[in-house]
């Protein structure tokens, strides 16, 4: 491994940066996201999301280079979310941090401009549609990600 680093959270690596080494990383579906509060609209047609995360036991535990990451095998659903504008309940397959050398700047996303010091992902997928977490993930609805800023 070399001490180069192809993405980060950096000025010259950062979130406003990585489409230029992966255009896969731009379009309106893609990170990084600044929620405009102002912006914001409420709809009373979407369903309240359920989240529902029963005791399960982590995969694996592992160092991805970025972050620590946790993995999971749910077969039946005991740990996911639905409603909201899902169909189908999406599975927890994972989940990672993102933090950055600054105690006030490491969130992939923010809110009006403002940075957290860190973010989790709660990764989940669409198991019944897709039959496998490769297969999902390279579907534009495959994948549901809830994001939470951390304070520290």
């Amino acid at each position: 491994m070399t001490g180069h680093r192809s993405w980060g959270y950096g000025q010259d690596d950062g979130p406003s940066e990585w489409h230029k080494s992966y255009p896969i990383a731009q379009g309106n579906r893609q990170s990084p996201i600044d929620i405009d509060s102002a912006r914001a609209v409420y709809d009373p047609n979407l369903k309240p999301l359920i989240i529902s995360y029963e005791s399960c036991t982590s995969l694996n535990i592992s160092n991805n280079g970025h972050s620590v990451m946790v993995e999971f095998e749910d077969t039946d659903d005991k740990t996911a979310i639905s409603g909201g504008p899902f169909e189908n309940p999406f599975r927890l397959k994972q989940f990672h941090f993102h933090w950055g050398t600054k105690h006030n700047q490491g969130s992939e996303h923010t809110i009006d401009g403002k940075p957290f010091p860190c973010e989790l992902h709660l990764v989940h997928w669409n198991a019944r549609k897709y039959a496998t977490f490769g297969e999902a993930a390279a579907a534009p609805d495959g994948l549901a990600v809830v994001g939470v800023f951390l304070e520290v």
